[in-house]
C-alpha cells in the first residue's frame, strides 16, 4: 500500500466524521502535518538539518501543529483537531498513536540527551494532555483530556489528573471492551 493512500485509510479508520479522500485532503490539518513531518524527518536523517527545520516551521505556520523533525513517529499516527500539538525533538511515538489538539510532548528544561517522552503502540493522547520529560507512556494506554503526565504510565491503563494518575488498570479497560462481557 503506497504511503498516502496508508495516511488516507488511517485518517478514515480514525474519524467517524471523515466522509472522503477529498475532504481529508482538503480540510485536515493533522493529515497536513503528518506528511510535512514526514518530509523534514526525511531531511534531518540526511543532515538537512536547516531545510528539515523550514519545512517543520512552514507546517507550523500552515498547521498549527509543532512537530520536530529529529522526532522518531511510527505508522498510522492520528492526529484529529491537530491545533497546538508540540513534539519536542527527542520524542519517540510509536505506531497507531491517536493525539488531540492542545497535546505537548516536551522537555522538563533541565535535561540533556533524551529529553522527551517515549509513547508507545496504541496510545491515545486526549486534548490538552501535557507529556513531560523522558518518561513513558506504557502500550494501548489512555491519557484523559487536560492531564499533565510526569511519570512513566503503564502499559493498557487509563490515567488522569494533575500530576496524572491511574484510575483504570489494564484489566478493568480490557473487560469494558470485551466483546464477550458477562453482565
Amino acid at each position: 500500500m503506497g504511503l498516502f493512500k496508508k495516511f488516507i485509510t488511517t485518517y478514515k479508520r480514525n474519524d467517524p466524521s471523515a466522509r472522503s479522500t477529498l475532504e481529508i485532503v482538503l480540510t485536515y490539518p493533522g493529515f497536513w502535518a503528518i506528511i510535512y513531518y514526514r518530509i523534514a524527518h526525511f531531511l534531518h536523517q540526511k543532515n538537512l538539518k536547516l531545510i528539515a527545520r523550514m519545512v517543520s516551521s512552514f507546517s507550523r505556520w500552515v498547521t498549527g501543529v509543532e512537530i520536530h523533525p529529529g522526532a522518531q513517529i511510527g505508522r498510522c499516527f492520528f492526529i484529529d483537531h491537530g491545533m497546538g500539538i508540540v513534539i519536542g525533538e527527542t520524542a519517540v511515538i510509536g505506531n497507531d498513536v491517536k493525539v488531540f489538539h492542545g497535546v505537548t510532548l516536551g522537555g522538563r528544561g533541565d535535561e540533556s540527551g533524551k529529553r522527551h517522552p517515549t509513547i508507545e503502540d496504541g496510545v491515545m493522547l486526549s486534548a490538552h494532555v501535557q507529556v513531560i520529560g523522558n518518561v513513558t507512556v506504557g502500550k494501548n494506554a489512555k491519557i484523559g483530556a487536560g492531564a499533565v503526565v510526569l511519570s512513566d504510565i503503564p502499559e493498557g491503563v487509563t490515567a488522569v489528573g494533575i500530576p496524572a494518575k491511574v484510575v483504570k488498570s489494564k484489566i478493568q479497560n480490557l473487560e469494558e471492551h470485551s466483546e464477550c462481557r458477562l453482565d
